[in-house]
């Protein structure tokens, strides 16, 4: 329907920002599983056009601070180079496995839901000095709130501070890095942790001596909830040997090799067809996985026969 009338509605939005008249539209709501549910908020074509327009624009401003080790949704990054870089972290503290080597990994609990909008908005001030482009920014974070998501009225917005960033949003993927870009400069520059790895709210640190990584725990969920309102959640905090494998990002890195996640092995299995394939056959070229590129192929075969 917005392409119908392309032309017309580009410029339409092209007015309204220049003359401060654009406001963020309403998001739909859906569930997907992958593979665990998730609640997505998705912006109209219009909305979407703005966000990626901002994040053309202040991503490279932006993540001109962000450490090597914050690896999510940067040019350049993403899930296979952040399990790459857990390798290299992974030869170096075991020195080739020939030392011990422990991996601390833990999230923060529902991260794009606790995102404080009045901290982000401080952040984001700091950084940008075109007040009409801030302007333009704070209307995409006070799109939405977890509490107008759920139905809360305006009592219930009032009576708390607003919070959350849609699952879905590209600018949402920018904003949270930069939320969590000093955390990162801590623990790298006053922690000195050497082997310390972001994918989002996903935190690995890697260290010989399991009571280090024990200690540090505490002075990384103090520092995310005095200067950021997040929890870690108790549930994924994981102490292991690397002989046991780090689960990281759909794969298990061990002492000599990286292997697929069994829970993403069963699901690739189930649900690979003829489209989706060599997009499984592209994920295990990122690790051990000939076996398991020789089995798709067969099975892939046989089925299509």
């Amino acid at each position: 329907m917005f392409e119908r009338y392309l032309e017309e509605n580009i410029f339409r939005l092209r007015d309204d920002l220049v003359s401060d008249r654009y406001r963020h539209g309403p998001y739909q709501r859906f569930r997907i599983r992958d593979p665990k549910p998730r609640t997505i908020h998705k912006a109209a074509v219009r909305d979407r056009l703005v966000h990626q327009a901002v994040v053309r624009v202040l991503a490279p401003a932006l993540e001109r601070s962000y450490i090597l080790d914050s690896a999510s949704c940067q040019r350049g990054k993403g899930p296979h180079a952040a399990v790459r870089r857990l390798e290299a972290f992974r030869r170096r503290v075991s020195r080739n496995g020939t030392c011990p080597c422990w991996a601390l990994k833990f999230d923060i609990a529902k991260f794009f839901d606790s995102v404080d909008h009045r901290i982000l908005l401080g952040l984001l001030a700091a950084r940008i000095p075109c007040p009409k482009t801030f302007r333009l920014v704070a209307e995409i974070v006070g799109s939405y709130s977890v509490a107008r998501a759920l139905g809360g009225g305006v009592a219930s917005q009032e009576s708390e501070r607003p919070r959350g960033l849609p699952l879905g949003s590209v600018t949402s993927q920018l904003f949270a890095n930069t939320y969590l870009d000093a955390f990162d400069h801590y623990s790298k520059e006053c922690l000195r942790l050497r082997c310390y790895l972001r994918y989002t709210d996903d935190i690995v640190v890697l260290d010989r001596d399991p009571a280090v990584l024990l200690a540090l725990l505490p002075l990384l969920t103090q520092w995310l909830w005095e200067h950021r309102r997040l929890t870690v959640h108790p549930r994924k905090i994981v102490l292991r040997k690397l002989s046991q494998g780090i689960d990281f990002l759909g794969y298990v890195v061990l002492p000599r090799h990286t292997v697929l996640r069994t829970r993403t092995k069963r699901r690739m299995f189930r649900r690979f067809n003829a489209q989706n394939v060599t997009s499984y056959l592209g994920l295990l070229r990122h690790c051990a996985g000939w076996r398991l590129r020789t089995r798709l192929a067969a099975a892939s075969r046989h089925r299509l026969e």
